[in-house]
């Protein structure tokens, strides 16, 4: 298809040329145009496929920039077939095959491209025969004949910015795949083109070393997963926690990290840190001798207050003691039960109710107020038959649970607010929020806030310049 006319109806073509590959997230590539190859060619690496079989899908990264192995885009797409191709080198090769668009100059047009790995090679892509057009023409002693593009788009947020939407792989660990929340984080995963797969937390298992640490699962190590969301029950909080460091360790982005997640679990830390921060709540008292019974609860106040225990949810294991008297018993039968527990102040003019604030990166994404299922009922919480409806919180609630997540770190968080008569104050930070009454309440599509800022997180770093790396001479 070579040709040396000067026919400018013609699309022109040098043996080289700028092109790139937008669905991808590519804004720049470097490419040989080759009519000697028959089949386009894509450097890829770490190809994975993943999805169901009825739609496969690939997965891999990029490295578009030659000698620039710190700068990776991570890209997916649909298999359209898997073909025996020949390199240039004679060798025989099994390779992946999808279709993307490609932009060149004003033009824009689908082609098919083989996934393998050219990191060895100057030009991360090669174009062959079948990817040009029937106006085409190739001049094999020029190059660049089209506008050349730049790799500084790498180096600015555009890289990020521009990124399209891809298809992701997603890990949530549950115990429980049938519940609301889960089943609803998997519909809404898929709805959105992604794979999602519920991993039982409790089955996981590690190797942990410094070469290659992994997590495995029913016999095979896990593939790599873009996103973990973590849905850890109160009864496993250590073992699960161990899961989430090893997916950090690996690189995995977690949507709570394991640290934020066991603070938050344990009542008394959780109280620490929000002291640390000077968040307002409930004045809270811990002792570990009962001799000093009296004096822990003179701590937090007169009677009526609340007796809890510090790995205590959805309102079990909170007691409220109406006098000392009943303070007392209540606290002798759990040192008596050698349980950990923590006295708290009662917060009469709640009456029975509580504010949720969802926190999502950063931003109080929805709210609903709870309350008490019957009079003289303290506990709102919907699992012990209290009632949900939409609220308008004020401002400074809102600046107070966005306060509370971000002391523990939490990217989603539900943050249980009172309203007392000085001002907000925060009873729990709740790292597994349920989404099943606050999507009921408010009428908010929660889990797809939650998935527009993963695919927000998962999207490329640009990387800094740096000196010209010597380009190798072969193609």
């Amino acid at each position: 298809m070579t040709d040396i006319s000067n026919d400018q109806t013609d699309f022109r073509l040098g043996w080289e040329e700028w092109l790139s590959l937008p669905a991808l997230g590519l804004p720049a590539l470097k490419a040989k145009v080759d009519t000697g190859a028959r089949t386009s060619a894509l450097h890829a690496f770490d190809i994975e496929p993943f999805g169901p079989i009825n739609k496969p899908k690939v997965r891999f990264g990029v490295h578009p920039i030659p000698g620039r192995d710190e700068l990776s885009i991570p890209c997916s797409a649909t298999i359209v077939d898997r073909r025996e191709v020949t390199s240039s080198n004679g060798d025989m090769e099994l390779r992946y095959v999808i279709r993307t668009e490609v932009h060149m100059g004003n033009r824009s047009w689908p082609i098919e491209v083989t996934l393998t790995n050219r990191g060895s090679m100057a030009y991360r892509m090669l174009l062959g025969r079948q990817a040009l057009m029937d106006d085409m023409l190739v001049a094999a002693s020029e190059r660049c004949c089209q506008p050349e593009l730049s790799y500084d788009v790498y180096h600015t947020a555009d890289v990020r910015t521009q990124a399209p939407r891809r298809s992701l792989r997603v890990a949530v660990l549950s115990r429980e795949p049938k519940n609301y929340t889960t089943s609803r984080i998997v519909a809404e995963g898929e709805n959105r083109g992604h794979v999602v797969e519920v991993i039982d937390t409790s089955l996981c298992y590690m190797a942990i070393n410094a070469d290659a640490p992994e997590v495995h699962y029913d016999g095979q190590r896990l593939p790599r997963y873009d996103a973990v969301i973590p849905r850890i029950g109160a009864s496993i909080t250590p073992y699960g926690t161990a899961v989430i460091r090893q997916f950090e360790t690996v690189g995995t982005y977690c949507v709570n990290p394991a640290d934020g997640i066991t603070a938050s679990r344990d009542k008394l830390h959780a109280h620490q840190v929000l002291a640390r921060h000077r968040i307002n709540m409930p004045v809270t008292a811990f002792a570990s001798s009962p001799k000093d019974t009296l004096h822990l609860i003179e701590l937090v106040g007169s009677a009526p207050l609340i007796v809890k225990l510090l790995e205590s949810t959805q309102g079990k294991g909170v007691v409220l003691a109406e006098t000392k008297k009943a303070a007392e018993s209540v606290i002798s039968a759990f040192r008596g039960l050698k349980a950990n527990f923590l006295v708290q102040q009662f917060v009469k003019e709640a009456a029975g109710e509580d504010v949720r604030c969802l926190v999502i990166n950063g931003k109080v994404v929805a709210s609903m107020k709870r309350s008490a299922a019957s009079e003289g009922e303290f506990r709102s919480n919907l699992h012990q038959g209290g009632t949900a409806k939409p609220v308008r919180i004020t401002k400074e609630e809102r600046d107070i649970a966005i306060r509370a997540a971000k002391a523990f770190r939490l990217n989603m968080a539900g943050v249980d607010i009172l309203r007392s008569n000085t001002g907000p104050k925060v009873l729990e930070v709740n790292s597994s929020p349920g989404f099943e009454g606050i999507e009921k309440a408010t009428g908010k599509n929660i889990v797809e806030t939650l998935y527009q800022d993963i695919e927000k997180r998962v999207r490329p770093a640009p990387v800094r310049r740096s000196a010209t790396v010597p380009r190798d001479s072969r193609s």
